[in-house]
């Protein structure tokens, strides 16, 4: 047992103890991620206490657990993960550690938001370490495409539902003004999208091919050779290459990664990098679900728009 996680669960110990005050009327919701917590928010209204445990800024495959989200997790009376292995690499002993029934893997407070959406790039055949950091189960960025954001509200209404069975025809409506925003919403990004269907760009990591496909985008590259991996030098000439080939000029990257080789392929091809946020909080102005695209619509088509010219 590494020293990080014997530390982890005396501190586990300690925090529990803490939790025994008494439990507030509020369904006690905890999510992994911000945007499960904004799409949480969206549906539960008044009637739930909601916290997310990673930042908007952070990388949510590498996540340092807090003393503070013991405490959160084992008073929760349920928990919403994104799933498909994103957070395998710290929720697991938060889960054990908190010490709540409640929320365990098969209980009935344990929702993993991705049961009804779609997934893709999920790996056919035999997967090795050579491949990079393959998620055997699908590529678990599924949130950004707001399709299944709008399934996400529904899983976690129904949940909810269960839950707070009195409160159902309050979680219904809450629900239904948030699907009627986000349709207006969509199609204001469709049309603001619309003039660059077809059109490639580059992406850094695997953390977009939900948006892309939603909003009609190619993504012809990416500055890691393989996921997870970090550049290197043969690769990265190479996508130069074909970066000037196709007369590609845009490249997106997360907030979390080193932008210097990005910037250095931008510089070589005439061409730009976006940041963007890939969730909710990722930036001051993606302050909830519905506030994520518009902020990361707004950049990317101003940023085609831009190139087209060039």
């Amino acid at each position: 047992m590494s020293a990080f996680i014997t530390r982890f669960i005396l501190l586990a110990t300690a925090v529990i103890a803490l939790a025994a005050s008494p439990a507030a009327a509020a369904v006690r919701v905890v999510a992994t991620t911000e945007d499960l917590a904004s799409l949480a928010r969206e549906v539960a209204g008044d009637k739930a206490t909601v916290v997310a445990l990673a930042k908007g800024y952070q990388d949510p495959h590498f996540v340092d657990p807090k003393p503070s989200f013991i405490l959160e997790v084992s008073r929760a009376d349920l928990l919403i993960v994104v799933g498909r292995e994103m957070e395998i690499g710290w929720l697991p002993p938060l889960i054990t550690s908190s010490r709540n029934a409640k929320i365990q893997p098969g209980s009935n407070g344990y929702l993993d938001a991705s049961s009804n959406v779609r997934i893709l790039e999920i790996p056919t055949g035999q997967l090795t370490r050579a491949m990079g950091d393959v998620h055997p189960q699908g590529n678990p960025h599924y949130w950004l495409d707001p399709a299944n954001g709008r399934r996400i509200a529904q899983t976690i209404k129904n949940k909810l539902e269960q839950i707070s069975p009195g409160d159902k025809a309050y979680f219904e409506q809450r629900y239904a003004d948030f699907d009627k925003r986000l349709a207006t919403a969509e199609a204001r990004w469709d049309a603001m999208m619309a003039p660059y269907k077809g059109r490639k760009i580059v992406t850094y990591h695997r953390s977009w091919p939900n948006f892309m496909e939603r909003f009609g985008l190619d993504v012809m590259g990416y500055v890691e050779p393989k996921p997870g991996i970090p550049p290197t030098t043969a690769h990265t000439v190479d996508l130069i290459g074909e970066m000037k080939q196709q007369g590609v000029k845009l490249i997106v990257a997360e907030p979390y990664f080193d932008l210097k080789t990005p910037q250095a392929i931008a510089s070589q091809v005439g061409g730009q990098v976006l940041v963007l946020a890939p969730s909710v909080g990722g930036t001051k102005e993606a302050t909830d679900y519905i506030g994520l695209f518009d902020y990361n619509v707004n950049l990317v088509a101003g940023a085609l728009k831009q190139t087209a010219g060039k």
